[in-house]
């Protein structure tokens, strides 16, 4: 067996970030090179233009070479954006000749049946998930395999974006000079790195909280119910104390950062914000508690809309794993409070775990989906293969990586 380099590039809207994970022979992922840096080019989530993108990613690319040493040249790209849609499909077929054991070809089959939904011509599909099946009306299947039965049917989720978007994404990273492996929805790969298989059994709601837009993934049973994205994140944060304290985005950004909080009755009516240490011209003082009621407010409102998601999606009452929180806006202080809150749920900050290398770097919420790009792999890819086999030259089509993908997730 030898060993193989796994690489995951989450394009955010305020950062790149690409991980590189050398799987060892135990089969054990080892992060040996990290490359962040800032992100130019997108708003929400979606590509807006170009060449800054592509300079972005091939910058993180560069960083991320230096450190691990290795030539990159494959990668699984995250996506996301407000133009992420999805929905839940039904397709059912019969088993042919009657009753006779089920299977691969009968659960492509009725997957295909499934899939076959329409969709405008301006969208594809990215994502084709199984979430059950039911084998004669018999409900709760994981893996139909080798069952006896006359008629199967399998429950999917379907995840489509607009092809403009999908196609931009694809075009920058390969300008970089990578080919994509895959493409994951980034909150599916966040719930890779953070959601435990109890919690997601259970039922749980995590919600990613980017630059430029919130993720929100439901699981219940074991399976993803709904995926949403909204366009509010935390760059909106910062616009409100940019306005609300008529600084420039920048020093908004820092202040946030440095001295934000959720939680005004926390602070200190007399705690002030010295603004000489970001503007050396100016001897402001700003108070704190004026900082936090100002990013409370516009956490509320975005709790709030995830609550309405959670409620659109039927499973409001019925997540007793609670709410997990994800990403670079969930680092802020108090936020974990505000959400139980405001949602009624109990509530937890999702940080990577398990990991290997250079793990304390990278063990922070606002790197979920990069490190859950990985897993993803793990979980989906068999990536250790025998000497003698050809190692992948690069020119795989994305066509037939995704239909590879599509294979990966077939019992």
């Amino acid at each position: 067996m030898q060993e193989r380099v796994i690489v995951g590039i989450d394009v955010g809207t305020t950062k790149i970030c690409v991980l590189v994970g050398e799987l060892d022979r135990d089969g054990k992922m080892n992060i040996v090179g990290v490359g962040t840096c800032p992100s130019q080019g997108l708003r929400r989530g979606v590509v807006v233009n170009i060449e800054e993108t592509v300079t972005s990613i091939a910058a993180a690319l560069d960083r991320a070479e230096r450190l691990s040493g290795k030539k990159i040249t494959t990668a699984y790209v995250g996506i996301a954006g407000s133009h992420i849609a999805s929905e839940n499909s039904k397709g059912f077929v019969a088993i042919s000749p009657s009753h006779r054991d089920i299977v691969q070809n009968d659960i492509s089959r009725a997957i295909e049946v499934a899939r076959a939904i329409a969709i405008p011509a301006n969208r594809e599909v990215i994502h084709v998930i199984p979430r059950g099946y039911v084998v004669d009306g018999q409900e709760g299947i994981k893996n139909p395999i080798g069952m006896s039965g006359f008629r199967l049917e399998v429950e999917t989720h379907i995840i489509t974006g607009a092809v403009s978007s999908i196609h931009n994404l694809i075009k920058c990273v390969q300008k970089a000079r990578v080919e994509i492996e895959d493409l994951v929805l980034e909150p599916l790969a966040s719930s890779e790195a953070v959601l435990a298989d109890g919690e997601t059994d259970l039922g749980v709601a995590l919600v990613d909280i980017g630059g430029g837009s919130t993720d929100i993934a439901v699981f219940s049973d074991g399976a993803i119910w709904q995926t949403v994205v909204l366009p509010i994140g935390g760059n909106l944060i910062t616009s409100d104390i940019a306005i609300g304290l008529r600084l420039p985005f920048g020093v908004a950004e820092e202040l946030k950062l440095t001295y934000g909080h959720c939680d005004p009755s926390a602070i200190s009516d007399d705690d002030m914000i010295d603004l000489a240490q970001f503007m050396p011209n100016c001897d402001d003082l700003v108070p704190r508690k004026l900082l936090a009621e100002i990013i409370q407010a516009r956490v509320e409102e975005l709790f709030e809309m995830v609550h309405e998601e959670i409620r659109k999606s039927g499973y409001d009452g019925l997540l007793p794993a609670g709410l997990v929180l994800t990403g670079g806006s969930a680092e802020l202080p108090g936020i974990q409070g505000l959400a139980g809150q405001i949602l009624d749920l109990p509530t937890r900050i999702g940080s990577p775990l398990g990991l290997h290398g250079l793990a304390d770097s990278i063990s922070r919420p606002a790197y979920a989906t990069a490190v859950g790009l990985l897993q993803w792999a793990l979980t989906h890819t068999s990536f250790l293969i025998d000497e003698d086999e050809p190692e992948d030259n690069g020119l795989m089509s994305f066509a037939s990586r995704f239909g590879r993908w599509l294979r990966a997730f077939l019992p």
